[in-house]
């Protein structure tokens, strides 16, 4: 049974940062491309940034230059550091490693 457990979210001020964790089971995680998406309330969900299985990263225009995804295969984990954080940043994030989903981490920035 495949899980993907987040954490790391939270409630943070502008400017301030934050480092989300997924740790993945059940899946052969090493092979596969991981994500980071997120939905705010009443829009669509949207890419963050993405790695592959060889570490090679894309990073949303929104985010560029702010936020990092990187992965330990050693430990299964996919992480989204989140630096210089905005209020349009506040919505549900969501990992995804190969065609498996976590349940979602709020995070929410205060201005």
């Amino acid at each position: 049974q495949v899980q993907l457990v987040e954490s790391g979210g939270g409630l943070v001020q502008a400017g301030g940062s934050l480092r989300l964790s997924c740790a993945a089971s059940g899946i052969s995680f090493s092979i596969n491309t991981a994500g980071w998406f997120r939905q705010a309330p009443g829009k669509q969900r949207d890419l963050v940034a993405v790695i592959s299985s060889g570490g090679s990263t894309n990073v949303g225009d929104s985010v560029k230059g702010r936020f990092t995804i990187s992965r330990d295969n050693a430990k299964n984990t996919v992480y989204l550091q989140m630096d210089s954080l905005k209020s349009e940043d506040t919505a549900v994030y969501y990992c995804c490693v190969g065609s498996y989903w976590g349940q979602g981490t709020q995070v929410t920035v205060s201005s």
